[in-house]
């Protein structure tokens, strides 16, 4: 049940997406995300949040940093979907452990709401998303060039419940 690692509901977008031949950028994975927590923050009983890492006000609209820096060697460029990964330790780099892509991770329940988001935005490009969001007051009243400040849960539930 959510709230969830943020690094495990980027890879069930990308598996999703992937199957369902939409295909996903970094770029437009990042708004996903930020239409993913909206949607769990306004649809879900007490508003619970998807995922429980912080979203950013960058140049380009809501960034989930832990998930950028995951996917940013991808460029523009689609993500593959991930079989495995690596868990690092970063106390101890040689306890690091490569991990298999586990499905079952995100409920059932969950699984709808994100697929959801992800079916909607299908159609849109990650400029169209970035456009889309950069029109919405939680990144406007967020954004200051160059900062990165955090696009709040507050900020989000109080945008979408308007």
């Amino acid at each position: 049940m959510a709230p969830y690692d943020v690094l495990d509901v980027s890879r069930y977008v990308i598996k999703y997406s992937n199957e369902r031949d939409y295909g996903i950028s970094n770029l437009k994975l990042q708004k996903v995300l930020y239409f993913i927590q909206a949607y769990f923050l306004t649809n879900t009983e007490n508003g619970t949040p998807c995922f429980r890492e912080r979203i950013e006000a960058w140049d380009f609209g809501p960034v989930v940093p832990e998930a950028y820096r995951e996917y940013k060697q991808y460029g523009s460029t689609n993500i593959p979907t991930m079989l495995s990964f690596f868990d690092f330790d970063v106390e101890d780099i040689w306890n690091s452990e490569r991990k298999l892509y586990r499905t079952d991770i995100i409920s059932e329940t969950d699984g709808k709401l994100i697929n959801e988001v992800v079916d909607k935005f299908s159609d849109f490009s990650a400029t169209d998303l970035v456009t889309l969001t950069h029109n919405q007051a939680p990144w406007k009243e967020a954004y200051v060039p160059h900062m990165n400040n955090e696009i709040t849960v507050e900020a989000i539930k109080r945008y979408f419940n308007e």
